[in-house]
């Protein structure tokens, strides 16, 4: 009997430090999207890793970064978040804030190892998505960044080709300009 009762209490035992487990993780998620970083650098100091995902595959960094949240994409850089890590979709953090538009945010992720380049699965890359979203900042800051601007994605279509399917006259002028 006493063996049972020792079983059972280490079993609880291991339950709660799931639950407390998974209940930080939920905090970092909740913290990311709302731009949390001091909260974020306490649960990354508690144990939570930098590079844990949603259930739909996306990062702390890309949850933060996609709803510019600057400051708490350093933070998570700063304790080892990578800046490449892609989606479940292949979308990585740089490709989301390309579509946003977030230069600042897209700043930080070049500085810190994103590539301005990187397909995404559906071979699209982020200048590819700003021009389709007529983010002409962002496109700037990817191609002073070493964007490829001629690069063929899906169809073996341009970043031109797709801003002009999708009628971001900004980016299509800028573009233009370029190339």
């Amino acid at each position: 009997m006493m063996a049972d009762e020792n079983t059972r209490s280490q079993g609880d035992a291991s339950t709660n430090t799931e639950q407390l487990a998974l209940s930080l993780v939920h905090d970092a998620f909740d913290a990311a999207r709302v731009g949390d970083s001091a909260l974020l650098a306490q649960l990354l100091a508690r144990g939570v890793p930098a590079n844990v995902r949603t259930d739909k595959g996306d990062s702390l960094l890309m949850l933060a970064t996609y709803h510019g949240h600057a400051l708490a994409g350093r933070v998570l850089l700063e304790h080892g978040a990578d800046p490449e890590l892609a989606n479940d979709r292949g979308q990585t953090p740089l490709a989301g804030v390309a579509f946003k538009g977030d230069v600042a945010c897209a700043r930080l992720l070049l500085e810190n190892g994103a590539r301005a380049d990187t397909p995404m699965a559906d071979g699209k890359t982020a200048a590819m998505l700003a021009a389709m979203f007529d983010q002409v900042a962002v496109l700037e800051l990817l191609a002073v960044q070493g964007a490829n601007l001629h690069q063929r994605g899906p169809g073996q279509a341009t970043a031109l080709d797709l801003a002009r399917a999708m009628g971001a006259t900004r980016a299509v002028a800028w573009l233009e300009a370029r190339i």
